[in-house]
């Protein structure tokens, strides 16, 4: 069973671009729950994630982390979308692994080597499959989902991931 834990401040459109890709997830049983981590948002992401059926939690990552109910967590940003095939790649990965994994990035949603080289990357852009037990550990040090994830030595997944628009 997979927690996906979203951190989310005023992005309530990206937030449902991001749900919609769940659903397919939550029908085959595989998502438990969904987790909106927001932090301080002044539009209507509580709403979007009320009307989703998501449990919103005021406070970081760390905060619902606490509150995941699954074994595995799936940090995802708010505006990605997981392309169709990713629930077989993700349950086979968490039967299997104890390590984080990573998404591929969708072939239409690539960008060019150099400036992949040359712009700072988010943490979180592939999305991420780690171990609750790992995340607790690494929340305690983290102020945010981008600083848990960043520097993680992980795996890539045969699963494909449709990033979200830099803000």
């Amino acid at each position: 069973m997979l927690s996906v834990l979203i951190e989310t401040r005023n992005d309530e459109e990206g937030l449902a671009r991001t749900l919609a890709s769940l659903i397919g997830g939550a029908v085959e049983g595989v998502v438990r729950d969904v987790i909106i981590c927001d932090t301080g948002s002044t539009d209507q992401t509580h709403r979007v994630a009320e009307h989703a059926g998501c449990h919103f939690v005021a406070g970081g990552i760390a905060t619902g982390i606490g509150q995941a109910k699954g074994d595995w967590l799936l940090l995802l940003e708010p505006g990605a979308r997981l392309a169709e095939g990713w629930i077989d790649e993700v349950v086979a990965h968490t039967a299997r692994q104890t390590m984080p994994a990573r998404f591929s990035r969708a072939r239409g949603n690539r960008t060019p080597f150099l400036v992949r080289v040359f712009s700072g990357n988010r943490a979180l852009e592939e999305g991420l499959v780690i171990s609750k037990r790992q995340a607790t550990a690494l929340a305690k040090s983290a102020r945010s989902a981008e600083a848990l994830a960043r520097g993680l030595a992980t795996r890539r997944l045969n699963a494909e991931i449709w990033v979200a628009p830099p803000k």
